[in-house]
């Protein structure tokens, strides 16, 4: 899950052009060429395949997948190839190998691995999806903060015609096939074309979920699975975005850590200061919005997404003190914050085509008031109602259910405080998995742990597992 309006892991560029659909062919090997921009320079080819968009009727109109590769240099070591997922669902994918590489992943991955990216069906080089909407009818993928009833009933109305606008789009005939499932379909097609009997796969935040549906759905053409901060068995459906409320109040001690031992900022000389700071800004925005256009809502959801790094945490600090103090603060909804209506598109296809959400206002009223207590930081936007309540379609399958069944390959790699894809959704994962997975805790903060922090412990064991297969015998903490 990556979040948008504001923090950005990768970037997001308008949609392309829907291109039209074809029948559907076999899956020919890609021709492999110049990428497009957001790829290009990177040491990157680039090439597309056709897939069925609808798997029950392969024969009928096809769709294409874009696919990137950073080659092994060393044929001697090369072992495979390594499938990516950069999150979202929705987010870009050609240019991670190269991501990856500027984070430093070890060369001895490079080396054993072909470092295949994709743009997920539906997403900008693919065949993308739109919704058509302007970036003030939905600024951003996290619901908003409700303060009662009524704010549940008034957001309610503007998600309906969110959601009424993408089952009117352009691309509405395509609507019904963007799933979780059929993006896993899609990855074995690639396999195919690439000429491989199995792959191995690295996926981050909702990356992890479609990779727990690949290996569910194909175990046998699965290899080394790694899994970096995940959303549970379920995916991003209803009961995984309550746990937003959850994360933060995982997260939130670090920053309040952190700010109290930091007395420049004025917001607190303890954690306990600090917090209470938090409850005292959200009424006040609440109450009387800043001339930025900070109110309580937005106040909340910047504070959500500047918990995922530590490297946001000054910048949040900042925010806080200029709120504080009548300062002048950047506007929150700037132009660059908005996500694209492409990454909006896709994104709301994929979560709410893979589960059947509730449909009743009355529901999530109830839940906004339960979670408002249960966890009071962010429980009251976790749980608040989103387009997937007047999606125009229901799910055209049934959820893929993670089970045990299949070779034990996996490794989930998980910070205890994670705000985005909490602790509490990766151990049901790993339950689900049973004996197929291990599960590796790392005692930090925030989003994403391989690569991402400077735990040698975690970064350690999860190259041993790509370049070796090894894995500790149970699950293990860093």
């Amino acid at each position: 899950m990556t979040v948008r309006s504001g923090v950005r892991l990768l970037p997001v560029l308008v949609a392309a052009l829907v291109a039209t659909a074809t029948p559907a062919v076999a899956s020919a090997a890609p021709k492999w060429g110049p990428c497009p921009e957001e790829a290009a320079g990177l040491g990157l080819e680039c090439g597309t395949i056709q897939v069925p968009l609808d798997y029950r009727d392969p024969g009928g109109r096809a769709i294409e997948i874009a696919i990137s590769r950073l080659a092994s240099t060393k044929p001697e070591k090369r072992r495979g190839v390594l499938l990516t997922n950069t999150g979202g669902p929705g987010g870009e994918g050609l240019a991670f190998p190269a991501t990856l590489k500027k984070l430093n992943i070890p060369q001895e991955v490079l080396d054993s691995y072909d470092v295949i990216g994709m743009d997920p069906r539906g997403v900008h080089n693919s065949t993308p999806v739109t919704c058509g909407l302007s970036p003030a009818e939905h600024p951003t993928n996290i619901p908003t903060y409700a303060r009662n009833s009524a704010d549940v009933s008034t957001e309610a109305q503007r998600v309906a015609a969110v959601a009424a606008k993408c089952g009117s789009s352009a691309t509405a005939p395509l609507l019904p096939y963007m799933t979780t499932a059929n993006t896993a379909r899609d990855m074995d097609r690639v396999r195919e074309a690439l000429g491989e009997r199995k792959v191995n796969y690295f996926g981050i935040s909702y990356g992890t979920y479609l990779g727990s549906v690949y290996t569910s759905l194909f175990p046998e053409r699965s290899d080394r699975f790694l899994i970096d901060s995940a959303t549970g068995p379920g995916g991003w459906d209803a009961s995984f975005s309550r746990l937003f409320g959850q994360g933060v109040e995982d997260r939130f001690p670090d920053f309040a850590k952190f700010a109290a031992s930091k007395p420049e900022y004025g917001l607190g000389r303890t954690p306990a200061e600090v917090t209470a700071k938090y409850f005292e800004l959200a009424a006040r925005l609440d109450r009387t919005p800043s001339p930025e256009g900070y109110n309580g809502q937005v106040f909340r959801h910047v504070t959500f997404a500047d918990l995922y790094y530590d490297t946001k945490l000054p910048h949040l600090a900042e925010t806080w003190r200029a709120l504080d103090t009548g300062k002048p603060v950047p506007s929150p909804l700037s132009s660059a914050s908005y996500p694209s209506d492409n990454y909006i598109a896709s994104q709301l296809h994929v979560i709410c085509n893979d589960s059947d959400w509730p449909e009743d206002v009355r529901t999530y009223q109830r839940h906004v008031a339960v979670d408002r207590f249960r966890h009071p930081l962010f429980g009251a936007a976790a749980a608040n109602i989103t387009p997937c309540a007047f999606w125009p379609s229901e799910p055209v399958e049934a959820p893929v259910k993670i089970t045990d069944r299949g070779p034990s390959n996996v490794l989930i790699v998980q910070n205890l405080r994670d705000p985005a894809t909490p602790l509490a959704g990766a151990r049901k994962l790993r339950q689900a998995f049973g004996d197929r997975a291990r599960m590796v805790t790392v005692d930090q903060g925030g989003h994403l742990a391989y690569l991402f922090k400077d735990n040698q412990c975690a970064n350690d064991l999860a190259t041993e597992f790509l370049v070796g297969g090894a894995r500790p015998r149970e699950d293990f903490a860093c």
